[in-house]
């Protein structure tokens, strides 16, 4: 089940994202950026038992633009069309708000590119830059691919 998150599932977030952290294959985030950033949030919730085992935000950047970041399913329930599930979730928020153009920067940009984005230059994306890239500790060699979805 797919849902906005709650204040009680910030720590189950913090540790799944924490550990796709960790081999590096996303940004962590601290418990007070997720309370804090809580209403970007989405998860889904394992049906048996209420485990959230995937998550996906929709950040909003600038009035035209929105950012999918923090996508992470949990190994196990991988492959089972979540991840897709999370980040539709985030693009019909988005354009609910009345966003049409969203980005991603990834380093798996053949799952977003299955979904409709496209490889864009990040210097495309100066609020990106400037507010959270400008921070991260792979700046200025960042790996990741910018990816723009305009619907």
């Amino acid at each position: 089940m797919i849902r906005k998150a709650r204040v009680s599932d910030v720590p189950n977030i913090h540790q799944l994202l924490s550990g796709f952290a960790k081999r590096g294959d996303l940004l962590g985030r601290s418990l007070s950026e997720l309370y804090d950033n809580l209403r970007d949030f989405y998860v889904c919730q394992d049906g048996d038992d209420g485990t959230v085992v995937g998550t996906c935000a929709l950040h909003i950047c600038w009035e035209d633009l929105a950012e999918i970041r923090s996508l992470a399913v949990a190994e196990e329930f991988q492959r089972r069309k979540i991840g897709t599930q999370l980040v539709e979730a985030c693009i019909s928020e988005a354009i609910t708000l009345g966003i049409y153009r969203i980005f991603t920067l990834t380093n798996q940009p053949d799952f977003f590119i299955h979904l409709g984005f496209i490889k864009v230059d990040k210097a495309t994306l100066p609020q990106k830059i400037w507010s959270d890239c400008i921070k991260c500790y792979k700046f200025p060699q960042c790996d990741e691919v910018a990816l723009l979805l305009q619907v």
